[in-house]
């Protein structure tokens, strides 16, 4: 008798996604009722902002992956069900945009995700 094997998180799809700038691969890495927090100067800890579900996300995400700016993944770890990554991030005019993100996943897709992020100003 053997025991399943729990789905794998596709780190190299993360890294296509980011660095392709592809939300819609991106997407995919997502549970249907996943939940994204995002906290920065505008959305601080007390008021995050937060997106429920794939379409939210989704939105989210063209617009991010859509801007004139390039996105590199920096760092990512795995253990368990749980992801966090750095992402580095430039518009063309220097300012540079710095992410961290910690996942929860639930067979091998993320179901919650915290992102906090600072820019230059």
């Amino acid at each position: 008798m053997g025991t399943a094997a729990i789905p794998a998180f596709d780190t190299e799809a993360l890294r296509r996604g980011i660095e392709g700038q592809s939300a819609t691969a991106l997407l995919s890495l997502y549970a249907d009722d996943a939940e994204l927090r995002v906290i920065d100067r505008n959305t601080q800890p007390s008021h995050p902002m937060v997106k429920h579900g794939r379409s939210e996300i989704g939105d989210m995400l063209n617009d991010v992956y859509s801007r004139d700016m390039t996105h590199k993944l920096e760092q990512c770890v795995i253990q368990g069900n749980h992801v966090a990554y750095t992402e580095s991030c430039e518009y063309p005019d220097g300012v540079r945009v710095l992410a961290s993100s910690m996942m929860a996943l639930r067979d091998g897709k993320i179901v919650e995700q915290t992102l906090v992020q600072a820019w230059d100003e």
